[in-house]
């Protein structure tokens, strides 16, 4: 149904906005508070089944997901207000409106609905009201707990002039972000008419840009493969914007894996703004960086931003739109306490007016911190993706699409809340006297009832219960070894304490919710039932296993979360330090169990046991179903990298189709300008590696840097080897006029800035050797810009192949069986990628020159050689005694 309110024009623009989306954004007030939130994104994902579970239940006159639109043309735009009401119920000449809410709240408690729950109900009563006109209407809010499937209503009545009173309130209170949003529109749209490129076109710039476009017109993805030089921020960024002023594409997403990438993306901006361009971005920063507080603790007891933080927000959003259009970090803390408002919560509601919001991958493609004010649940906007450094997709792809559970969390847990319950005991007992911290002694030594007094005789004939049903039935069968049957023991009979333990707790009125309410007890339960099956898999399993169903260990972590869920959805009276702990693994079993309903022929899932400990995975092989339904969100992806070699295996496993397009674009450079050297007398091969290999890897380094003082990197294949070459090198070359830096494996972000600048700021007139030593695959080999003499020298030890390991195993296994060579997949084409990504360190503008070394003889192969960049076609091959006399050479022909 659609209704439209006429006013004095009828103009073509229209401004969306859904029903919850004005509800919220207008009606928001009080503080921001976290403490009572540790649940929403299951309650809201449960919410759908919940829907239907309902609205199968009710009869022929109940009519399911009505959708409904409300226009209001105004001189200059329409605004348009839409979505979908649950339920509208025609009864005895009754109208009602039903609005469906799952919640993990007992619903006895509950004494009214919530406010922003009525005002979404009400807009849907007035819209419906309108077209059928109405002269009155009811409104349901229905509350389902979403672990009983209880059902509670209330019931409001409204006339309809009330309710358009109140519709007409709530649509003026938005009038004047939507006269802005219009007014901006225009002043944007006519800046990119006018906007041109700001720098000469490169060689195969422009046609590199066109590509984009058309991608963009073509509502497709690309999957470009550009070498440095070609300046593939500009040249995605402009063609995008350009489709942004033809009305394709409302709101670009620049999207990256390292803060470095985005930084470049927002001066791009800027540099466009400089030339004429009028667009508001946001680069988002995390919550842990921008917090002015100490802890990341969203509380009006803690932190004064979030004190009255809703009454707030509007004017501080406001203020800062109608100023700013790069709403920078600083520009975001400098309203936020102008304000006080929180800064982090500040800048997801900027991104709602931002042209280009700029961030991280997991706001498009995680699970769970994904962007849902954009993309809901089944929704498709008019957005265009940029995916920077796409070649790191895969692996945070698999990540946030794997799970994994530890069986010793379970019993550290269990543990934990154990002490909490026997702590509150003896807080009671100091406080009234009264004798009875239980034990699991008290299972097994039954003569100490007549030593307690008559309160602690009920809990011994609680223990008598506990243990008469739990201990009998302890079964080892199907043990393998002793070791095995008495961990089975021990652990029943320590289910029988905390079972004990627990039930005294309730009985006799603990301090915590926790405890009085018997969810301690609950949870020491579910979490020991967990822990039984992780234990069955544990004894399967030698050193890893594949498993082919979890059916009932998930059953049991489903139980076990509907009770976490429960107790988590009711607030402590205080501070509560295994609360924390509970919400945090909390978190880790509803990612689990997301990933759990995923599951499909993309997934293994196996077992392995470690000296840590034992642990289950949920192993996503192959992300592409995954990142190609985030991706489906927007119009169109570009998806771009300057080492997005071989194509097609980046385009199978980032959820590209046969019809998407893919570039390979020209580089720049002038080979002349690189010296690429292959060793065919060493190589790090596992099999190869000696004392005298190391020595002749150290005199490589030697032979390259000799003829020329300047900056050179050394990317070694683990840390284990890095210490052996540098030391090698430092003992048998070292000297005065030789300075060598050396990567650690806990490097601070200080630390990290001050090896990166002894690069950048040579010492006045200083003629010296600089080497770095550095890990390949690691922060120094990927992501940083030395250009010009910052660096002049890269040399890359090994071909880069990922250690062996059994998810490397896996993978490999994998792909054999799906018709692909699976040591490619595996190990090959990720080592490579590394590789191609150290030595781009070297030549970053047009300007500079420098050495490539690749020692590793691996790398004359064909299975090598097919997967480098065209403009690696010329190459030289040299051993450690000619190296010197080629690198000499190359330098005489330049300097």
């Amino acid at each position: 149904m659609k209704i439209a309110k006429i006013g004095s024009g009828n103009p073509g623009e229209e401004i969306h906005i859904s029903v919850r989306g004005l509800v919220e954004f207008i009606l928001r007030h009080g503080d921001l508070d976290n403490r009572h939130q540790g649940t929403p994104d299951t309650a809201m994902q449960e919410g759908g089944r919940i829907h239907r579970m309902i609205q199968r239940r009710m009869g022929a006159e109940y009519q399911a997901e009505v959708p409904l639109k409300y226009t209001l043309f105004t001189e200059n735009y329409a605004l348009v207000v839409e979505g979908r009401a649950d339920g509208i119920i025609h009864q005895d000449g009754r109208i009602i409106i039903d609005e469906i809410k799952g919640t993990y709240r007992e619903l006895a408690g509950m004494r009214e609905p919530g406010r922003l729950h009525i005002a979404q109900a009400k807009c849907y009563a007035f819209m419906y009201g309108l077209g059928q006109e109405a002269e009155a209407l009811s409104v349901r809010i229905t509350y389902c707990n979403i672990t009983s499937e209880e059902l509670r209503y209330f019931y409001e009545d409204y006339s309809m002039e009330e309710l358009t009173e109140w519709f007409e309130s709530l649509i003026e209170g938005y009038r004047k972000w939507a006269d802005y949003v219009w007014e901006w529109r225009r002043t944007r749209q006519k800046s990119i008419v006018g906007l041109k490129f700001p720098y000469p076109y490169r060689e195969g710039q422009k046609e590199l840009a066109a590509n984009v476009y058309k991608t963009i017109y073509h509502k497709k993805k690309l999957f470009l493969e550009a070498p440095t030089g070609v300046g593939k921020t500009i040249s995605t960024l402009y063609p995008s914007i350009q489709a942004m002023g033809k009305g394709m594409g409302e709101k670009l997403f620049y999207l990256t894996a390292k803060t470095i990438t985005r930084t470049v993306a927002d001066d791009t901006l800027e540099i466009l703004r400089e030339n004429g361009l009028h667009l508001k971005s946001i680069l988002l920063t995390a919550k842990e960086k921008i917090c002015f507080m100490e802890e990341t603790e969203c509380n009006p007891e803690y932190c004064p931003y979030a004190r009255g933080h809703y009454d707030r927000i509007n004017d501080a959003v406001f203020d800062l739109l109608i100023t700013q259009e790069n709403f920078s970090r600083e520009h975001m803390e400098e309203y936020a306490r102008r304000h006080m408002v929180c800064p982090f919560e500040m800048g997801l509601d900027m991104s709602l007016f931002a042209d280009a919001v700029i961030c991280d991958y997991n706001y498009l493609f995680d699970p769970h911190v994904y962007l849902k004010r954009f993309f809901g649940e089944n929704s498709e906007g008019n957005y265009v993706f940029l995916i920077d450094e796409a070649h790191n997709l895969l692996e945070r792809g698999r990540e946030m699409y794997s799970a994994i559970l530890w069986k010793e969390a379970f019993m550290e847990l269990r543990r934990e809340i154990k002490e909490t319950v026997v702590s509150e005991k003896e807080e009671r007992k100091k406080k009234t006297g009264v004798s009875g911290q239980m034990t699991l002694e008290m299972t097994r030594d039954m003569t100490c009832m007549s030593e307690m007094g008559e309160e602690s005789q009920e809990e011994v004939e609680v223990v008598e219960e506990i243990r008469s049903v739990l201990l009998p039935d302890v079964c080892v069968d199907g043990c393998n070894t002793e070791d095995e049957r008495r961990e089975v023991w021990e652990e029943r009979h320590e289910e029988a304490g905390d079972r004990a333990v627990g039930i005294a707790g309730r009985r006799h009125g603990g301090r915590s919710v926790l405890v009085r309410r018997g969810y301690a007890d609950k949870l020491m339960d579910r979490l020991q039932k967990c822990n039984r099956e992780l234990l069955a898999l544990k004894r399967e399993c030698e050193k890893y296993r594949l498993v082919d169903e979890i059916e009932t260990f998930a059953g049991e972590l489903m139980r076990l979360q509907n009770v976490l869920e429960e107790y988590l959805a009711e607030p402590e009276e205080g501070k509560l330090p295994v609360r924390d702990v509970l919400l945090e693994f909390y978190f880790e079993v509803r990612h689990f169990l997301t990933i759990y309903d995923l599951l499909d022929e993309h997934y293994v899932i196996y077992t392995q046991l470690e000296d840590r400990g034992f642990f289950l995975r949920l192993f996503c092989v192959d992300p592409s179903e995954n990142l190609k339904n985030c991706m489906l969100r927007g119009r169109s992806t570009i998806l771009f990298s300057a080492t997005l070699l071989p194509i097609q295996y980046y385009k199978k496993l980032l959820g590209g189709e046969a019809e998407d397009y893919e570039v390979y674009a020209r580089s720049v450079f002038s080979p002349a300008r690189r010296a690429l050297l292959i060793a065919n007398d060493v190589t790090s091969k596992f099999s190869r590696r000696s004392e005298e290999e190391y020595d002749t890897i150290a005199r490589y380094l030697e032979e390259i840097v000799k003829n020329r003082h300047g900056n050179y990197m050394v990317f070694c294949p683990s840390y284990a080897f890095l210490r052996v070459i540098y030391g090698k090198y430092v003992e048998n070359f070292g000297g005065e006029d030789r300075e060598c830096l050396i990567q650690s494996e806990s490097m601070s972000e200080e630390d990290r800035e001050e090896f990166l600048n002894r690069f950048r700021r040579p010492e006045d007139g200083e003629e010296r050797i600089l080497i770095g030593f550095c890990v390949l695959g690691g922060i120094f080999s990927e992501g940083i810009d030395l250009k010009n003499d910052s660096l002049i020298g890269a040399v890359i030890v090994g071909t880069g192949l990922p250690q062996v390991n059994s998810e490397k195993e896996i993978l490999k296994g994998y792909f054999d069986g799906s018709e692909e060579s699976g040591f490619d997949y595996a190990y090959r084409y990720p080592g490579m990628n590394k590789v191609l990504q150290a030595a781009g360190r070297v030549i970053r503008t047009v300007e500079d020159v420098g050495v490539i070394a690749l020692l590793d003889q691996r790398f004359l192969q064909f299975a090598y050689r097919r997967l480098f960049p065209r403009e690696w076609e010329q190459f030289e091959v040299v051993t450690v005694d000619t190296v010197a006399k080629r690198v000499e050479r190359f330098w005489d022909e330049w300097l």
